[in-house]
């Protein structure tokens, strides 16, 4: 799938604990054709994520779950995808860090990356994406552009918790 330009974050933050910030980042590159650029993308990953450059000799396990967050995108972004799929980026994390999280998805987005999110804070994933589903018992129950689900009385009142204005 890596190589179809497929790449995830999986949920639960899955680092390899015993390896380096820079090894686990190497690991993202791992089923390139060729290793030309990988610089290119390091550098990339450290300014989307300064602190990964300033911990890069760290164990994976010794970090933050925020910066352990930062560490899995990353590695999936070494892969170079077309299709970045991420799973509960925000799970588990303080508030501040989730806006900081959402904005670098916005910028990877921006820079021409298309990012397939499942997230269960529904308000700042519609926030982000321009088209949203809701999922009821793995199955899709409501499909649309982001608008029209926040404003759909429903999907405000289950989802957004949000009664709506009669």
């Amino acid at each position: 799938m890596v190589r179809l330009g497929i790449s995830q974050a999986p949920e639960g933050r899955k680092v390899f604990p015993q390896m380096t910030v820079l090894e686990n980042l190497e690991m993202g590159a791992y089923a390139r054709k060729s290793s030309e650029d990988c610089g290119a993308d390091l550098e990339r990953v450290y300014l989307i994520f300064p602190i990964l450059k300033e911990r890069r000799s760290q164990m994976g396990e010794t970090l933050s779950g925020g910066e352990q967050q930062m560490l899995t995108i990353g590695r999936a972004l070494m892969a170079r995808p077309r299709l970045l799929l991420l799973d509960e980026p925000s799970m588990g994390l303080a508030p501040t860090l989730v806006n900081t999280i959402f904005q670098t998805i916005h910028t990877i987005n921006t820079q021409g990356t298309t990012v397939l999110l499942v997230e269960q804070n529904a308000s700042m994933a519609l926030s982000l994406a321009k088209k949203g589903y809701v999922l009821e018992t793995g199955g899709v129950v409501i499909g649309d552009s982001c608008e029209n689900l926040i404003s759909n009385p429903k999907v405000r009142e289950a989802y957004l918790g949000k009664r709506s204005v009669r």
